[in-house]
């Protein structure tokens, strides 16, 4: 009777094991100077599958990072994390999100993550205008999309 009682405990724990076990993790830096200049998150272009996560780390003091309003899938949370803190987020949509360091926006300081099937919001994310650099920041990242 015992042991009967402890085969659905023991099922739930191996399920949820199973599906955490499928999730990646990423990391993306918060730099003051990364490979491609100054104000970088690096990297700044990443596919993920949904329920992905990807660890925003301050690597660097004097940034954040927000996603950018109309850069997010329909029924995506927008998120933002705190000046010189780390932010970890759970992409669960798919689609197209566009990420900015408040601080440094203008400055080019943004990143682009591809989650699952880009094409739910793809196009509503390419025409956002985008401030100083990076709008040509963006314009790069979106090419990737395809390769």
């Amino acid at each position: 009777m015992r042991s009967t009682r402890l085969v659905p405990l023991v099922t739930a724990a191996v399920l949820t094991w199973a599906g955490a076990a499928g999730a990646a993790e990423s990391e993306v830096s918060m730099l003051n100077m990364g490979k491609h200049g100054m104000f970088q998150l690096e990297p700044s272009f990443l596919k993920i599958a949904p329920g992905d996560t990807v660890h925003f780390v301050a690597k660097d003091k004097g940034h954040d990072v927000e996603s950018i309003a109309g850069m997010l899938p329909d029924g995506a949370q927008p998120f933002k994390g705190e000046m010189n803190k780390d932010l970890t987020v759970t992409f669960t949509k798919p689609g197209v999100y566009g990420i900015k360091c408040n601080p440094h926006y203008g400055m080019g300081m943004v990143a682009l993550v591809v989650v699952g099937d880009p094409g739910s919001n793809l196009k509503a994310a390419e025409a956002v205008n985008q401030p100083g650099k990076a709008k040509k920041a963006f314009e790069e990242l979106f090419k990737q999309i395809g390769q």
